[in-house]
């Protein structure tokens, strides 16, 4: 799908205020730099989140980081990029890659971690839920080594929009080491559902309206949003001013 034109998105926006955003339509969100400084008040189009519901929240309102969660990189690292997301998301699937190039740039060097936390839109996406269940399954015979590897795999195979065979999800379970019996009694169960609901609850509490949404922790704890597919050298920026924050 390609992206709309700015003043076109914010003149649809306005005109129909507090509605819910239906399927399939796309905004868009990001962060913008004043004076060196990010600001959460002013927003650009630059590239379009897949939305499902309408923006509010708060980002104090993030669940903390802890060991619980998904971390790519030294969780110590002065800068966290907290991301929700939605495996059948077509700016999830790009977002996904951008986030590896951080992680090779910053990550070897222990300045950023990477945070993956889930945001099934069941709106646009009926699939994304039960791969959802799919990573964790991963994670539960594995540990942090095989998420990131069925991460990285499913992204990689996944046509995104809803596209993938769900008969994938043991091959990729296969493919990337993991005991294809185990895991699909694992994926049959309903032991992660509450766990997933609760990061999508928590993704909208923060002010998610759409995927890829992610919330920047900067080394003083600041929080920063980023709403999109942001191209890297965006991203960069944004680092570069959460790891100079005192």
């Amino acid at each position: 799908m390609e992206e709309n034109n700015q003043s076109t998105i914010q003149k649809n926006t306005m005109a129909v205020p507090g509605a819910i955003i239906i399927a399939g339509v796309l905004i868009a969100g990001a962060v913008i730099l004043s004076g060196g400084k990010p600001s959460s008040n002013n927003t650009v189009t630059n590239t379009q989140p897949q939305v499902a519901v309408k923006e509010t929240g708060d980002l104090e309102k993030m669940k903390p980081v802890t060991a619980e969660d998904h971390i790519r990189g030294d969780a110590n690292a002065p800068v966290k990029i907290v991301e929700y997301s939605d495996t059948e998301c077509p700016f999830c699937k790009r977002f996904h890659d951008t986030m590896k190039q951080v992680i090779d740039e910053y990550g070897k060097d222990g300045k950023v971690a990477w945070v993956y936390r889930h945001f099934p839109l069941d709106q646009l996406h009926s699939k994304a839920r039960k791969e959802a269940v799919a990573l964790e399954c991963a994670n539960e015979q594995g540990g942090n080594d095989k998420f990131w590897s069925y991460a990285d795999r499913l992204y990689e195979i996944t046509p995104a929009n809803n596209g993938l065979d769900p008969t994938e999800l043991p091959k990729i379970a296969q493919y990337v080491g993991l005991d294809t019996a185990k895991f699909n009694t694992c994926l049959g169960s309903t032991k992660y559902d509450k766990h997933i609901e609760d990061e999508v609850q928590n993704a909208q509490a923060t002010g998610g309206n759409g995927t890829p949404w992610s919330i920047v922790i900067g080394k003083n704890g600041k929080k920063y949003p980023l709403s999109g597919a942001q191209p890297y050298d965006s991203i960069k920026q944004l680092i570069e001013t959460a790891l100079q924050e005192k």
